[in-house]
């Protein structure tokens, strides 16, 4: 079975982005981490999405996502995903 995966667009010196990022590891939640400055796949993913705006950090399940979320936005996000 080919189950989707949360996935997490950043940088490593972004305080936004190690945030979310030390979040999600503190409840353990799976997610696959990409460094938009690193990853040109990463990098193109993402200015796809913005309409050729590099915007991090930015938090994608299957086709939905949400940009520089707060916590509570987060939680919701993973929420309506069926993540906890």
């Amino acid at each position: 079975m080919n189950k989707q995966k949360l996935q997490l667009y950043g940088t490593d010196w972004c305080p936004k982005s190690s945030s979310l990022r030390n979040y999600m590891q503190g409840r353990w939640i799976e997610f696959d981490d990409f460094n938009v400055e690193t990853d040109d796949a990463a990098n193109t993913r993402i200015r796809n999405l913005y309409e050729g705006k590099l915007k991090f950090p930015t938090v994608v399940f299957a086709d939905d996502f949400i940009k520089n979320p707060t916590i509570p936005q987060l939680n919701e996000f993973l929420k309506k995903h069926g993540i906890d």
